[in-house]
């Protein structure tokens, strides 16, 4: 397996498929880079390299007690990018993994970056607040964190529902996407799907948004039951300066697996226009 060791010993594993201009993906919880292999197999058979870490805790990285946080994330995802020697590459993102490519951006810059995508993703804050009113309350993450301890097999079984918006009447269910959700849940580490679950809800990146200076998509399900949009994408596009927001009507929170299609002709589109500007700048210049 194609593994990098972190500076605190951790081993990250990374899938790298095909050749061209690199994409990197952050998946989300609490699931490994598995979630994007329709994006990924896709992207690359139209000429990109597709590049997808398992966070550290999830899927086959490894398993450390701490380190469970925004900061530690977004430099192992910098660690990643710098030891691969990445350039111009475009970043995608989807629910928890939002918060980690908008971090790295903010800790790290963009100077290797061409732009980002959010998919679903739980910017600028998930929690409800005086000053985030539309945010979800403490009580709805206790009641995750307790599911994870009562029996988390079972939790990662029920979660899969509301995920791919399999709960609503008339909803076509994917009992094989359902296994394939629960695997990579059972994967990840007990440890760090729960202390995940207190930085995917409380941590604020409303700074590290209104530093990206690069072309940003953000895609999100008007029936998300994970990450409502109207604390999330609605904010999220309005800090990000120039940003594009496309909503999906009626797309769940698991929309790269039951949308794959509209996400992947999405995804392809906005890396060919940004390939399209940087031709543009580059005949200016010279």
């Amino acid at each position: 397996m194609a593994t990098i060791k972190m500076k605190d010993g951790t081993e990250i594993y990374y899938k790298d498929w095909g050749s061209g201009q690199p994409v990197v993906f952050s998946h989300g919880w609490p699931l490994s880079s598995d979630a994007f292999e329709d994006q990924m197999n896709f992207l690359a058979s139209h000429g990109y390299r597709c590049i997808a870490h398992d966070r550290r805790g999830h899927g086959r990285s490894s398993q450390p007690w701490t380190g469970y946080d925004y900061d530690t994330f977004a430099d192992d995802l910098a660690e990643l990018i710098d030891k691969l020697d990445l350039k111009e590459a475009v970043l995608v993102s989807h629910s928890m993994g939002g918060g980690e490519i908008v971090r790295y951006t903010g800790r790290h810059g963009t100077s290797r970056v061409a732009g980002l995508v959010l998919i679903a993703a739980v910017p600028p804050l998930m929690l409800k607040t005086p000053s985030n009113p539309a945010g979800t309350p403490i009580e709805e993450f206790d009641k995750i964190r307790a599911g994870i301890v009562a029996d988390r097999s079972q939790f990662w079984k029920d979660l899969s529902l509301p995920f791919y918006g399999y709960n609503r009447p008339g909803a076509k269910v994917s009992e094989g996407v359902r296994d394939f959700f629960w695997l990579q849940g059972t994967l990840a580490s007990f440890k760090g799907t729960y202390d995940c679950v207190k930085a995917f809800s409380e941590t604020d990146f409303t700074e590290d948004l209104k530093k990206i200076d690069v072309p940003t998509l953000i895609l999100h399900g008007d029936d998300d039951q994970i990450v409502p949009i109207g604390a999330s994408a609605l904010l999220s596009s309005k800090l990000v300066k120039g940003s594009e927001l496309k909503i999906y009507s009626g797309a769940p929170h698991g929309m790269c697996t039951t949308r794959k299609g509209e996400v992947n002709a999405d995804l392809l589109a906005f890396i060919e226009d940004l390939s399209g500007k940087k031709s543009k700048k580059s005949s200016k210049a010279a």
